[in-house]
């Protein structure tokens, strides 16, 4: 069963926990049924490959690994802060996403 998630392809997400906390990337892919996401540039994997036909040399591949969407965090597109998701209705009536961010108290 697939859950809903507040992360989407394309999205710009601040990691929050983990060794590549407090750093930005853009979202390349996301599985809802695992809770995950591959974001771009972060939790990087090394993989030793044996040699091939198509690569006869061989090596280390780096490659993208996936972060749990607990660990991420949206960006606003607007103000760059990040913040929680919440969803609002249009005119229309369709739900639309929106970044819910801190805002200070008025003394």
């Amino acid at each position: 069963m697939q859950k809903k998630t507040h992360i989407k392809k394309g999205d710009l997400v601040k990691v929050l926990a983990g060794e590549d906390r407090s750093k930005q990337g853009r979202v390349l892919d996301v599985d809802r049924d695992r809770m995950r996401a591959v974001v771009e540039g972060l939790n990087i994997n090394k993989k030793h490959t044996k040699p091939t036909t198509a690569t006869p040399q061989g090596g280390i591949v780096e490659k993208e690994g996936p972060i749990h969407l607990s660990n991420l965090m949206l960006i606003d597109a607007k103000t760059g802060t990040p913040g929680r998701v919440g969803r609002k209705a249009n005119k229309e009536g369709v739900l639309e996403r929106y970044v819910k961010t801190k805002k200070k108290a008025a003394k």
